[in-house]
């Protein structure tokens, strides 16, 4: 059984600094892409940043700048760093994982993110 398990959501004045984190388990190495997205109250989920295998990376637009994605392969973790939060970030974010074996999509529960003006 496949797990993604993210932490590090909080509640923080806008200006302030966050790190998430998501652990992958299971039967899912090795990945290939790892990813966070982001859900506000009644929107669509919506793409915040991508990383492959290879450490490549691709952020919305309206993140870059802001927010740094990385991976740890050993641990099939990946972080979010997001920097000069705005209350517009205020989301549930929920990490992605992809393997290489199949094209499957495994999602994590997500952690809330809240900004305060």
């Amino acid at each position: 059984q496949v797990q993604l398990v993210e932490s590090g959501g909080d509640l923080v004045q806008a200006g302030g600094s966050l790190r998430l984190s998501c652990a992958a388990s299971g039967s899912i190495s090795p990945i290939n892409s790892m990813g966070w997205y982001r859900q506000a109250p009644g929107k669509q989920r919506e793409f915040v940043a991508r990383i492959a295998s290879d450490g490549s990376a691709n952020y919305a637009d309206s993140v870059k700048g802001r927010f740094a994605i990385s991976r740890d392969n050993a641990k099939d973790t990946v972080y979010l760093q997001m920097n000069s939060l705005k209350p517009e970030d205020t989301a549930v974010y929920y990490c992605n994982a992809r393997p290489r074996w199949g094209p499957v999509n495994y999602w994590g529960q997500g952690t809330q993110v809240t900004v305060s003006s």
